[in-house]
């Protein structure tokens, strides 16, 4: 580090101020107040309306969300080793991991919107699981077939989560024994718009990619995987 970059860095940590006395300036130096982020204030919550239920399961479905991408970047790096070989296989899981985590994201994001993680520390945290690796249930794959039927039905269970959280957020309680149930309408319809769509789309090109690649295999063995691998490039 240079003598003018420390000057700089030094100037911008301390503040200096001088007074006229007898004899010459006093110079005072104060260190500034750093950065530092208080804890959340209190804020009336009567605003936020969605019922305990639901939120605890929006919040489970962010770590499923993490689960899957966590899944997918396992397969990605599976098909990139040398002895494996599929770079479009490694691509389009790679690219899945990146649809996943954006998915976890929208699901934060539609939380903070609805004022469901204002307690960061019972909430935020809590949506990291504590052993996140956990829930991928394996490293390697012996075929590409093998990998795409597990991704397969990865995206059932995920879209299965999804489908549970509008059935039950359309009788939804703050309690077990409340007696009264609350319909949240925007819930339901934003978790129909922005996911189910795009998981059963996505579910049925993993169906046709399963399906065209066996028939493949049947007719040409790996030269099969091969080619359907190059395809996806």
């Amino acid at each position: 580090m240079t003598l003018i970059k420390f000057v700089f860095l030094l100037a911008a940590s301390v503040f200096v101020s001088s007074t006229l006395v007898e004899g010459g300036y006093y110079y005072k130096t104060e260190l500034l107040n750093t950065c530092k982020v208080d804890l959340p204030i209190s804020v009336p919550t009567d605003w936020i309306t969605m019922v305990h239920s639901c939120s605890n399961l929006m919040m489970q479905q962010v770590q499923k969300e993490l689960n899957a991408s966590l899944t997918y970047l396992a397969m990605g790096a599976h098909f990139s080793r040398d002895c494996v070989n599929r770079p479009g296989f490694a691509k389009y899981f790679f690219d899945s991991a990146s649809e996943e985590r954006q998915h976890a994201i929208k699901f934060i994001s539609y939380l903070t919107m609805r004022g469901n993680l204002t307690d960061y520390h019972k909430h935020v945290l809590a949506l990291i699981p504590p052993h996140i690796m956990a829930g991928v249930p394996q490293m390697t794959w012996n075929s590409s077939a093998h990998a795409i039927q597990d991704a397969l039905k990865l995206e059932t269970l995920v879209t299965e989560s999804i489908r549970q959280i509008i059935i039950d957020c359309e009788q939804g309680k703050n309690q077990a024994t409340d007696t009264e149930t609350v319909n949240d309408y925007h819930l339901s319809d934003w978790l129909t718009g922005e996911f189910l769509d795009e998981q059963y789309k996505g579910q049925r090109k993993l169906a046709g990619m399963l399906s065209t690649l066996r028939k493949m295999e049947n007719s040409h063995g790996k030269l099969g995987e091969f080619l359907m691998d190059k395809t996806l490039l």
